[in-house]
C-alpha cells in the first residue's frame, strides 16, 4: 500500500535519502483511479529500503500541489535527495514507471 502524504510528513519523506515516487491525484479523478492499482502493485514490488511509493491527494493538500505546480492529474513525481527529478503526467504503464524509478536507485 502506498504511503499517504500530507503537510506534516511530506518533507520528511522526500528527504528520507530514498528515491520517492509521489502519485498526485484526487478521489474524483477517473484516470487517478486507474493508476491506483498500478501504484499499489509498485508499492508491493519495490525494495522499500531504497524506494518509497506515496500518494498525495491534491484536493486535501492543495499547498503541496501548488508548491510543485501540479496542474493536471494524475501526475507522478520522482524525488531523489529531496529534489524532483522526473515528472510523468497522465496514466502510465507500470513498466515505464519502474524503469524511471530504477534510473535513480544507486
Amino acid at each position: 500500500m502506498a504511503l499517504e502524504l500530507n503537510e506534516k510528513n511530506f518533507d520528511t519523506v522526500i528527504n528520507s535519502g530514498k528515491v520517492v515516487l509521489v502519485d498526485f491525484g484526487a478521489e474524483w479523478c477517473m484516470p487517478c483511479k486507474m493508476m491506483g492499482p498500478v501504484i499499489d502493485e509498485l508499492a508491493n514490488e519495490v525494495d522499500d529500503g531504497k524506494v518509497v511509493i506515496a500518494e498525495c491527494d491534491v484536493q486535501a493538500e492543495p499547498k503541496i500541489a501548488q508548491r510543485f505546480s501540479i496542474m493536471s492529474i494524475p501526475t507522478l513525481l520522482i524525488f531523489k535527495d529531496g529534489k524532483a527529478m522526473e515528472q510523468m503526467i497522465g496514466v502510465a504503464p507500470k513498466r515505464k514507471i519502474k524503469e524511471k524509478i530504477n534510473q535513480y536507485i544507486s
